[in-house]
């Protein structure tokens, strides 16, 4: 399937099930490598409006990075982890936690 036509899918996917996060986060990484534009709006959607949606956190830190936003990516990184916290998903935490010190390393 080509990039245009899931885009299109997952547009409709999102209009029959808007409060579903997961179409919304599906869309943001559809969009991550052909418009980083469009994927920072649909991670900013869903940092805003489903705030408990861990999986968001990793990707649109790592995004914010690229987009040379380092003070939203070390937020971002920080506000996953607290929350890889609070749901207990040691896997996530972990993988925050990494790509945060990741982060941290080569800023300096």
């Amino acid at each position: 399937m080509k990039h245009a036509d899931r885009i299109k899918e997952l547009l409709q996917y999102i209009e029959k099930e808007p409060n579903d996060p997961f179409n919304i986060y599906a869309l943001a990484l559809e969009y991550q490598n052909q418009d980083k534009e469009k994927a920072s709006f649909y991670f900013n959607k869903l940092l805003e409006e489903h705030k408990s949606y861990l999986p968001t956190y990793y990707h649109a830190a790592l995004l914010f990075m690229e987009l040379n936003q380092p003070e939203k990516a070390e937020k971002t990184f920080l506000d996953g982890i607290a929350l890889a916290n609070t749901q207990n998903d040691a896997h996530a935490k972990k993988e925050l936690q990494n790509a945060y010190f990741n982060f941290q390393v080569d800023g300096d």
